[in-house]
């Protein structure tokens, strides 16, 4: 079975809710309003079957000039383990360094996918403290969770903080 990755569509994004689900369900991904999915359309990848089913997605949010964050991957439990998540990652990787990223950010329970690709979970001191000054002004959630912060804490519980090195290689 084949499939394609695509940039996604304001019509895609019930699909995408609906796949996440699930997962949300589960607690491995945060839960978000419609109104949120569509104000980030632009940064979401979707995978879809040949028969035009949405089968996966993932989204890329810039955080900082250097830093972008994986948000949201998801593929369908009939898709695991064939190539669909590495995909998207793929794809989310290439729209960063496009955009002049060098470095990837997640927070995740799927250690061992983010770290066979290549992926290394961080400690505290990732960005300067200029740079952390900053980023403390944001009122994005997944800014908060990079940083570590107090009031996020419920929301990261079990989770781990990744990062990787992006190269032009």
């Amino acid at each position: 079975m084949t499939f394609t990755v695509r940039h996604a569509r304001t019509s895609d994004v019930p699909a995408i809710m609906r796949l996440i689900e699930p997962l949300v369900h589960r607690r491995i991904l945060l839960g978000k309003e419609r109104v949120v999915f569509y104000e980030a359309v632009q940064e979401f990848r979707v995978a879809e079957d040949a028969a035009g089913e949405l089968i996966g997605c993932g989204a890329l949010h810039v955080i900082w000039e250097d830093l972008g964050e994986v948000r949201t991957l998801a593929v369908a439990e009939p898709w695991l383990g064939r190539g669909v998540g590495r995909a998207l990652l793929s794809t989310l990787e290439h729209d960063a360094l496009e955009l002049g990223l060098s470095r990837l950010f997640c927070l995740t329970f799927e250690v061992e996918f983010f770290s066979r690709n290549g992926f290394e979970p961080i400690g505290d001191d990732v960005v300067d403290a200029e740079v952390q000054a900053q980023l403390m002004r944001s009122p994005d959630v997944g800014v908060a969770e990079f940083l570590d912060l107090a009031h996020v804490k419920p929301n990261t519980l079990g989770n781990t903080r990744m990062l990787k090195h992006l190269s032009l290689a």
